[in-house]
């Protein structure tokens, strides 16, 4: 479904042009971990190597995100380098665990310093991307998130972000919400998470500007796994529709308590949902029709992503979600800027060149601005039947 022109005229006014489109993703399947250098890829031994620094969590309950991302990052580097790469120079990829723990994300990013890397790719959750750009901004080294979100991931000039800002998707999605007819959301979000507040304080906003009524408006703490508080509470609320901008670890308890006390709304969400259904081992009966916003279609007919998809599949036997998507992109976007600069891999070059280059990637046509941010198209994707599929 495509947005009405009044969502359109708001995404133009406010931030960009981010059209819904028809959306969809897979289970997910099985990822690996493995350890913090290049994995999978060829011998990038030569003196002419171009060192790639990712940051993200390999374990812990976050995993998913970073696991997603390394090996989205590889794939990319893996075929830059099959086709010889970028004017004779190779990419190596070094990932670093940082747990989510932005203290152990600086450390991670010291790490990789010390290795020499060229680029930042990373890190993966807002919090973490933040902390590790304060470091990065004295270094003076571009810094690339492919996914986190909060607005101060961009705050410093060195950083950019391939994935949306918070508040684009709090408001799209009050948008979508009110497009369906649902006027009296309830929302469970984590007040400790940059991510969820930044998500939750632009929808709140919105939902005003809209008409709507917040029904009930409840948080918890990054950690929680007990939800019946809040449910019991949006249970008597009257709201005719729950908003879950959290991650997907919280999504699957919430959707699980929420059919022992008795909670039947309809489910809508942001982008950190990507891999519930994984989280849910596969029984997703509880949210059955469950929207949320992302900007990667995995079975797409563009030829971009049909490619991704398949490089993916043979190298992990899985499909790749949207983290691994804008880590994929990620790479390209760095192979683009080190095209325009004409190997000039300083950091004034690469910083400079980010506002000159448009990469049509897995998550679409992107370019970026002098702030940090990309001007690309968004899409919803459906739960059902066990599946992410389009709507």
């Amino acid at each position: 479904m495509k947005v009405s022109k009044k969502i359109l005229a708001l995404a133009l006014a406010g931030f960009m042009t981010v059209p819904f489109l028809a959306g969809c993703s897979s289970d997910g399947g099985s990822q690996n971990g493995g350890d913090n250098s290049a994995d999978g890829g060829e011998d990038v031994s030569s003196a002419s190597v171009f060192k790639i620094g990712g940051i993200g969590p390999l374990t812990g309950d976050a995993a998913s995100y970073g696991i997603s991302v390394k090996q989205g990052a590889q794939v990319a580097v893996d075929e830059i380098n099959a086709a010889g790469g970028i004017d004779g120079m190779k990419l190596e990829l070094l990932f670093e665990d940082d747990e989510c723990n932005e203290e152990k994300s600086v450390s991670a990013y010291n790490k990789l310093m010390d290795s020499g890397i060229n680029v930042v790719l990373g890190a993966v959750t807002s919090g973490c991307s933040i902390a590790v750009s304060e470091e990065s901004a004295g270094d003076g080294i571009l810094q690339i998130t492919p996914s986190g979100s909060a607005m101060d991931c961009t705050k410093q000039p060195n950083s950019f972000r391939i994935c949306f800002t918070d508040p684009l998707q709090g408001k799209l999605m009050a948008q979508y919400i009110s497009e369906q007819g649902l006027k009296s959301p309830a929302i469970i979000y984590d007040v400790a998470s940059d991510y969820s507040k930044g998500i939750h304080d632009a929808f709140v906003e919105q939902a005003g500007e809209l008409g709507m009524t917040i029904a009930a408006d409840e948080s918890f703490t990054g950690g929680d796994v007990d939800f019946k508080t809040q449910l019991t509470k949006i249970k008597s609320s009257g709201a005719d529709c729950l908003f879950l901008p959290i991650y997907y670890t919280e999504v699957g308890y919430i959707s699980e308590q929420a059919a022992t006390v008795g909670v039947s709304l309809p489910y809508f969400g942001c982008d950190g949902w990507d891999g519930v259904i994984n989280q849910l081992g596969g029984n997703t009966a509880n949210i059955e029709g469950a929207t949320f916003l992302t900007p990667f279609v995995a079975n797409s007919s563009n030829p971009k992503v049909t490619a991704f998809v398949e490089a993916y599949n043979k190298a992990y036997n899985s499909t790749p979600d949207q983290f691994a998507a804008d880590a994929y992109d990620g790479v390209y976007v760095i192979k683009a800027l080190i095209e325009t600069t004409g190997g000039d891999i300083s950091n004034e070059a690469l910083i400079g060149a980010m506002t000159k280059i448009t990469v049509d990637g897995a998550t679409g046509s992107m370019s970026f601005t002098a702030d940090g941010e990309p001007n690309k198209s968004a899409m919803v994707a459906v739960i059902q039947n066990g599946e992410y599929v389009g709507k």
